[in-house]
């Protein structure tokens, strides 16, 4: 059973991100507000659920928060920060388009950077132990992998409907024969070692 919030009495955010590891694409992250008494037993991590089971939670959540947002940080800007900055921005950027301004934050993971002065607490496999951290994974994990949808649409050949930009073999091999595109990140590994 996950908990609902860490800091009892504060409107809490949790934040988690999606697309980290992946060697295409921009990094996405969620900030989502639960009412203090939420309870949701199918909630979880989401790569704990099937694609099918996280865009019908993505429904519910959008449905029940108090507020929720998506943000985004391109494949320049993690070439130019690196992924570990990358993802914290993203995670601000969230929190910045919340209509709701949160008194407290939780955020998946043991990396973060202090946002407009309010507490914060990281939470490593948090996505599997506070329901705003799992409904913020869902989130970002649905609307990445919408977004990688649309880019497979222009580039097929890298398979990124069925890897979603992540460094499968089939797709850097891909890489290796087509090249990269403009939304591989120039900075990471983009061909395995010969």
């Amino acid at each position: 059973m996950l908990k609902s919030h860490y800091y009892s009495g504060l409107v809490e955010a949790g934040c988690d991100e999606a697309g980290r590891g992946c060697l295409a694409g921009s990094v996405y992250a969620a900030a989502v507000i639960l009412p203090e008494d939420y309870r949701n037993d199918a909630l979880n991590d989401s790569k704990q659920l099937t694609p099918k089971r996280r865009y019908e939670l993505r429904g519910e959540i959008e449905r029940d928060a108090l507020a929720w947002a998506v943000g985004v940080v391109t494949p320049g800007e993690i070439d130019e920060m690196n992924i570990l900055n990358a993802s914290i921005l993203a995670m601000h950027r969230a929190l910045d388009k919340l209509t709701l301004r949160p008194e407290a934050i939780i955020v998946d993971g043991n990396r973060f950077k202090p946002y407009r002065f309010i507490p914060y607490t990281t939470v490593i496999k948090g996505d599997g132990k506070y329901l705003s951290i799992a409904a913020a994974s869902i989130l970002a994990k649905t609307y990445r992998d919408d977004y990688m949808e649309r880019l497979a649409a222009e580039y097929p050949q890298y398979g990124w409907s069925e890897n979603k930009g992540y460094p499968t073999r089939a797709h850097r091999e891909a890489i290796a024969e087509y090249g990269p595109t403009p939304y591989h990140r120039k900075s990471f590994r983009l061909t395995a070692d010969k």
